[in-house]
């Protein structure tokens, strides 16, 4: 951080969202978290206010998995923050790219009883590992992924079990649908096994409404009789 800057802490993460194409923030708003509303808006990010705090959250995991981009939410610090738990849990299960920022009692008032400071050090305590604290030193530099690739006698074995099957199926769920996979792609690549398939969770729409592929019915029997099950995308 420049110490010399004459911008605010709003305006800073204000431009680091907008350097990262972030096109809206899901709010309720607070007065911890103003100076980050009105810069962002102010750089063109439009600010969508909502009734619960849950709510921000939920909607930023949506559009998180809808576009393939970061979903972001903003509450304010305290009751705030802790509002958020359960769709921040159920991002983290999703694997969605969501970032929420809460707000915090100002750092002269570290220590002396300020407003919403007791449930931010609850969350530290207790819930460390879906939230931490930013003013803690952290490595900005990008994080490596790594992307698991099969191993050659992975991919040949698979490719005899499909190609021996009789009455194989394949069931896409919601982990498919999330980067780095091409909803685009996988569609082309079910087309090319051509196996019969069930989309479920935010794989439904997938394949369109009337593709030769896509089964509806009868998931039961069709598992039971299948000589061959693929699972793409499930958490098991």
């Amino acid at each position: 951080v420049d110490e010399n800057s004459k911008n605010h802490g709003g305006e800073l993460v204000a431009s680091v969202l907008k350097s990262h194409d972030v096109q809206e923030i899901f709010v309720l708003c607070g007065g911890h978290i103003s100076p980050i509303l009105v810069a962002a808006e102010k750089l063109g990010i439009k600010i969508i206010d909502t009734r619960h705090e849950v709510t921000t959250v939920f909607a930023a995991d949506a559009v998180a998995r809808l576009r393939q981009s970061i979903g972001v939410a903003a509450v304010t610090a305290g009751p705030g923050l802790t509002n958020t738990i359960t769709a921040v849990k159920n991002a983290q299960m999703a694997e969605s790219p969501l970032l929420l920022i809460g707000g915090a009692a100002p750092t002269l008032l570290k220590g002396r009883g300020a407003l919403q400071k007791a449930l931010n050090f609850y969350l530290r305590c207790h819930v460390s590992r879906q939230f931490s604290a930013a003013w803690q030193p952290q490595d900005i530099t990008p994080l490596p992924t790594q992307i698991p690739m099969p191993a050659f006698e992975e991919v040949d074995k698979i490719v005899r079990l499909i190609s021996s099957a009789k009455k194989p199926v394949m069931l896409i769920g919601s982990q498919a649908m999330l980067p780095p996979v091409v909803p685009k792609d996988l569609v082309k690549a079910v087309e090319l096994l051509g196996v019969p398939v069930y989309l479920g969770g935010m794989a439904r729409g997938l394949l369109g409404k009337e593709n030769r592929l896509q089964m509806r019915q009868n998931r039961k029997d069709a598992l039971r009789d299948a000589d061959l099950t693929i699972l793409a995308g499930h958490i098991i």
